[in-house]
C-alpha cells in the first residue's frame, strides 16, 4: 500500500486524529464517519467506535462525553498535539509569532492557539545543543508606537464568526451600539474580518440589507451560526476597506507632503522611507533636510506629523497646516486654563 491509501488504517487513524476537534467542540461518531467519507476512507461506524475506544483513547488525550443520544469525541482542551512531530524551524517560528500576535490578537483567540505555542516552547527547550534554541532566546518582536492591549473578544463569539465566516453561513448576534448604549439582536451575513490595532471587526450585512457595515468583536455579546447559507454576492474587502468606517481619514485621496525636518528624522526617513518616490533635500540656511513624498490625506498622516511635534515644519499641504494650527491652539488654550485653575486652587 502506498503511504496516501485510504484503505491503511494507520492513514485512516492519522487523518481521523486531525477531524477531532478540542474541547468544549466535540464530534459525534457519525460526523467522523462522514468527514473521513469526504476524505476517501471508508469505515463503518462499528469499525471507528472500536478504533477510537480502544486504540486511539489509550495513546491520545481523548475526552468522550454522552450527550444523552450518542457518544461525542474530543480531544483535551489543553492537549499538546504534535501529528506529525513538530519540525525545528516551524516551532521557532511559532515561537517569534507568539511575541508579534499577543499584540494584535483578543486574549480570547491566543487562548485557542496557547496548545501550539506551548508546544512550539517545548520543542525548543528540548534542544539544549540547537543553536536555533539561542536564536529563540534572543530575538524578540517589538511592536512600532504605543500599544493599547487587546480588547477582550468572548472564545465561543469568535468561533462563531470565524465558522460563520469560512462557512458562508449566516450568524445571528447580541450586539452592543455604543451610539446608542442598547444590545441588539439582528442577522448578519458575514464578508470579511479586519484586524485594526488592539480591536478585531467582522464585516458584514444585516437582514435584508445589502450596504455593507462594520461590526467590533468585542461588542458582540452572543453570537450562533445558523444553517442558512449567507447571501452570495461580489465583495471587494480590498475596496471596502479605504471607505470603512473604523479607517481614519481626513480627506480622500493623495497629497503631496512638503516639510522641512530635523536631521534626527531625516536619518529615520532614509533608513525607512514613506515611499519609494520620497526626497530629502537639504537646506541651504541649515542642517534640516527638505521633505517631499506623496501620502494619503488621512488621519494617519496627521497623527504622523504631529508625534514628530517640533521636528517637521509643514509647507503643505494646506488642510495639513491646518489641522497643526488648530490641534496647537487647542493645547495651548487647554494647558492654559488648567494651569490657572491650579494657581487658583493653590
Amino acid at each position: 500500500m502506498s503511504r496516501n491509501d485510504p484503505k491503511d488504517p494507520l492513514v485512516r487513524s492519522l487523518v481521523l486524529l486531525g477531524l477531532i476537534p478540542r474541547y468544549p467542540k466535540s464530534a459525534s461518531v457519525q460526523e467522523l464517519k462522514t468527514a473521513l467519507e469526504q476524505r476517501g476512507f471508508s469505515v463503518t461506524a462499528r469499525t471507528l467506535q472500536r478504533d477510537l475506544g480502544e486504540k486511539l483513547s489509550t495513546r491520545f488525550p481523548l475526552i468522550s462525553q454522552n450527550d444523552g443520544q450518542t457518544l461525542r469525541w474530543s480531544f483535551d482542551s489543553q492537549a499538546q498535539i504534535t501529528l506529525p512531530a513538530t519540525d525545528t524551524a516551524a516551532a521557532l517560528a511559532m515561537n517569534l509569532a507568539e511575541g508579534h500576535l499577543k499584540h494584535l490578537l483578543p486574549p480570547g483567540v491566543l487562548a485557542l492557539l496557547e496548545p501550539q505555542f506551548a508546544t512550539a516552547r517545548n520543542h525548543l527547550q528540548s534542544l539544549q545543543h540547537n543553536p536555533l534554541t539561542r536564536w529563540a532566546q534572543r530575538v524578540r518582536s517589538l511592536p512600532n508606537g504605543k500599544t493599547l492591549l487587546p480588547a477582550s473578544v468572548d472564545g465561543q463569539v469568535w468561533e462563531s464568526v470565524a465558522t460563520a465566516l469560512l462557512e458562508q453561513r449566516q450568524l445571528q448576534v447580541d450586539y452592543f451600539s455604543r451610539v446608542k448604549g442598547e444590545v441588539k439582536t439582528m442577522t448578519l451575513h458575514p464578508k470579511g474580518l479586519a484586524s485594526r490595532g488592539p480591536a478585531s471587526y467582522l464585516i458584514a450585512s444585516v437582514g435584508d440589507y445589502t450596504d455593507v457595515r462594520h461590526f467590533a468583536l468585542h461588542r458582540i455579546q452572543r453570537a450562533e451560526v445558523l444553517i442558512d447559507p449567507t447571501r452570495d454576492d461580489d465583495f471587494d474587502m480590498d475596496a471596502y476597506l479605504p471607505t470603512a468606517a473604523f479607517t481614519p481619514r481626513q480627506g480622500t485621496g493623495m497629497v503631496e507632503l512638503v516639510a522641512d525636518v530635523h536631521p534626527d528624522t531625516a536619518w529615520i526617513l532614509r533608513e525607512t522611507p514613506l515611499s519609494e518616490e520620497q526626497t530629502l533635500d537639504p537646506l541651504p540656511e541649515n542642517d534640516w533636510l527638505r521633505l517631499r513624498v506623496r501620502v494619503a490625506d488621512d488621519q494617519e498622516t496627521l497623527w504622523w506629523v504631529l508625534g514628530l511635534g517640533a521636528s517637521i515644519l509643514v509647507h503643505e499641504p494646506a488642510s495639513l497646516q491646518k489641522a497643526i494650527n488648530n490641534n496647537s491652539k487647542s493645547l495651548h488654550s487647554m494647558y492654559s486654563l488648567s494651569s490657572i485653575q491650579i494657581t487658583v486652587t493653590r
